[in-house]
């Protein structure tokens, strides 16, 4: 029977990197059946609001998304779309995996991290106003819950248990913010006495941005809170290559949504010149989710090998900072092209590359 799942295309340069997701999951075989709906800058334009709740709908019943990057407007405009999203949805669980692919654009080729970001409260809760009549002063809520801090630690912990990885590294400024820092700080250390036999340390924020662009092969997963994780993520794709190779996944009690960590940026929009890695890597954490191990393992190696071998390459890949560099960069759709080329050709019976997190023993 076919998996049932959302699909949100986008806005910029979403309809490309998703239609591109799509041919290398038509590639892998696996029976999907897609629910298509308009978030975003389409969804204004035909039903006036950017999140209808027909898209809510779609998720809460199929329970599984996968969503193309949406424009959120800087300083005006709608509220994000990814926000509302997390907190109507109560997708609590951002995961953000940074894996060096094949160390293309990275001084790190080994990294291997994994940031779980609190998705749903925070300074992203959406509680701030002006101070004065005169919108001089303005104040946002940091907005944080001991059932938050509880939840997304213990999902932490559960992760690197079943993903058999070596620490959890709390991160988290509670020695300037003494109630909300030291709030999830003390329901990290709790939580840590339940899993005796997963190491764990904590880190300030600061020290933890410094040590990350130093030696990175000191972490492994890293929980953090909302704000902090947004950052904490960005750059730990920077280490592994870039947004443009970053996936990410929304976890609640029974949905789970997968999207590129990047944006739209629209100023791309239709010149088929976007890297499509991102989006297809969400899809390949989506087929672990749902089951389908080996398809996933085939769309990995075959993004993998398709960098690697630098011939079918997107501009970003190919252009300043790579080295090898192809004598011409590649179209979105070429790319995906010659990744779904590859995904029924992946020998499987080959060692899978050193820095796949399910390699670790």
């Amino acid at each position: 029977m076919a998996h049932r799942i959302t699909l949100i295309p986008g806005d910029g340069i979403g309809p490309e990197v998703t239609t591109a997701a799509l041919r290398v999951a038509e590639a892998t075989g696996v029976s999907l059946d897609w629910e298509v709906v308009q978030a975003g800058e389409v969804a204004i334009r035909e039903s006036g609001t950017a999140l209808p709740e027909a898209v809510l709908e779609s998720i809460r019943r199929n329970r599984l998304a996968l969503k193309g990057p949406i424009t959120t407007p800087i300083g005006s405009g709608f509220r994000s779309v990814n926000v509302a999203l997390r907190q109507q949805l109560d997708l609590f669980a951002s995961v953000r995996p940074a894996r060096a692919i094949a160390g293309a654009g990275t001084r790190f080729p080994e990294t291997d991290l994994v940031v779980v970001r609190e998705a749903t409260e925070g300074l992203y809760s959406g509680v701030e106003h002006w101070v004065d009549r005169e919108h001089s002063a303005a104040e946002t809520v940091n907005v944080i819950t001991r059932k938050a801090c509880d939840r997304i630690t213990k999902f932490a912990f559960e992760l690197a248990r079943r993903e058999r990885r070596r620490k959890v590294t709390g991160v988290h400024k509670a020695n300037i913010m003494k109630t909300t820092g030291a709030l999830f700080q003390t329901a990290f250390r709790e939580m840590a006495q339940q899993y005796p036999d997963i190491p764990s340390d904590e880190r300030l924020v600061d020290n933890a941005c410094m040590q990350l662009v130093k030696r990175p092969s000191e972490y492994d997963v890293i929980v953090t809170t909302n704000l902090f994780g947004d950052i904490l993520s960005d750059l730990c794709a920077g280490l592994a290559g870039g947004l443009g190779v970053a996936p990410g996944a929304l976890y609640g009690e029974s949905m789970a949504l997968f999207e590129p960590v990047h944006g739209s940026a629209p100023k791309y929009a239709g010149q088929d010149r976007a890297n499509p890695v991102a989006e297809i890597l969400s899809l390949e954490l989506l087929l672990r989710h749902i089951g389908e191990a080996e398809a996933a393992e085939r769309v990995f190696r075959a993004v993998w090998e398709t960098i690697a071998e630098r011939q079918v390459l997107t501009y970003d890949l190919a252009g300043p900072g790579s080295t090898d560099q192809p004598v011409v960069a590649s179209s979105c759709s070429a790319m995906a092209a010659e990744i779904a080329r590859r995904v029924p050709l992946v020998d499987l019976s080959r060692p899978r590359p050193a820095y796949h997190p399910s390699s670790k023993s």
